[in-house]
C-alpha cells in the first residue's frame, strides 16, 4: 500500500470514528454539538478529563464499545504517522550522508614527496 493512500485512509477512518461519535452521543445523552466532540476526542485519546460522563444506559455501553473500537484504530493511526514521520527523516538523514562522502579525488589531495623522488 503507497503511502498517500495509507494516511489518507487512516485520516477518513479517524474522520468517520470522531465524527460517528459525536453524533452518537448528541442523540444519546442530549450533549451539544461542542461537548459530544469534545467527549469523543478526550474518550478516543485517553485523556479523560472526567468533566462529561454519560448518564444513560445507551449511552455507557456505547462509550464502552467505542473506546474498544477507537482505542484500537488510534493507536494504529498515531503508530503509522510515526513510522512516515521517521521514514521522512531516515530518507533525509541518507540524503545528507550521501552529500558528505568524500568524493574520489579532492582538489587538495596530499602527494608523498617521496613518490616524486623515485619517479625522476
Amino acid at each position: 500500500m503507497t503511502t498517500p493512500f495509507r494516511i489518507a485512509t487512516l485520516v477518513v477512518t479517524l474522520m468517520t470514528i470522531i465524527i460517528g461519535g459525536t453524533a452518537f452521543f448528541r442523540w444519546a445523552e442530549g450533549w451539544s454539538w461542542l461537548d459530544s466532540y469534545f467527549f469523543t476526542v478526550v474518550t478516543l485519546s485517553t485523556v479523560g478529563y472526567g468533566n462529561l460522563v454519560p448518564q444513560t444506559d445507551i449511552g455507557k455501553i456505547g462509550t464502552t464499545v467505542f473506546i474498544l473500537m477507537g482505542l484500537g484504530i488510534f493507536a494504529v493511526a498515531v503508530q503509522q504517522f510515526g513510522m512516515f514521520a521517521m521514514r521522512k527523516r531516515e530518507e533525509h538523514t541518507e540524503w545528507l550522508v550521501a552529500r558528505f562522502e568524500e568524493p574520489e579525488q579532492t582538489a587538495n589531495t596530499d602527494t608523498d614527496p617521496v613518490d616524486k623522488a623515485d619517479k625522476t
